[in-house]
C-alpha cells in the first residue's frame, strides 16, 4: 500500500487493492479499503464519518457560512461530532 500523509487531504484517496477471487476470467477486480480510514491511515479519526465531517465543513466554508475563528456546534454524541471536532 502506498503511504498517506498525516493530513485531512487523503480523506478521500482510500487505498484500493486488487483482489484475487479465484476466478477464470480476464477481469481485475479491485477493493475499496475503508477500514484504512479506520484503523491504518495517519489522518484517521477512528471513524467512518471523516469524509462526512470534511465534506459538511468544506461545504460550509465554501457557501461562506464558516470562516476561520468561528464556533462549530454539532448537536451529537457520535462519530460525525467526534470528527468534525478533530478536522475544525
Amino acid at each position: 500500500m502506498s503511504e498517506h500523509v498525516a493530513d485531512e487531504s487523503t480523506i478521500f484517496e482510500t487505498p484500493l487493492v486488487e483482489v484475487d477471487l479465484g476466478l477464470r476470467s480476464d477481469a481485475t477486480v479491485y477493493a475499496k479499503v475503508e477500514w484504512f480510514n479506520l484503523y491504518d491511515a495517519p489522518h484517521g479519526g477512528g471513524s467512518v464519518k471523516s469524509r462526512i465531517a470534511k465534506g459538511m465543513l468544506d461545504g460550509a466554508e465554501a457557501r461562506g457560512d464558516l470562516a476561520p475563528g468561528d464556533t462549530v456546534i454539532e448537536p451529537t454524541s457520535g462519530n460525525t461530532g467526534s470528527e468534525i471536532a478533530r478536522l475544525a
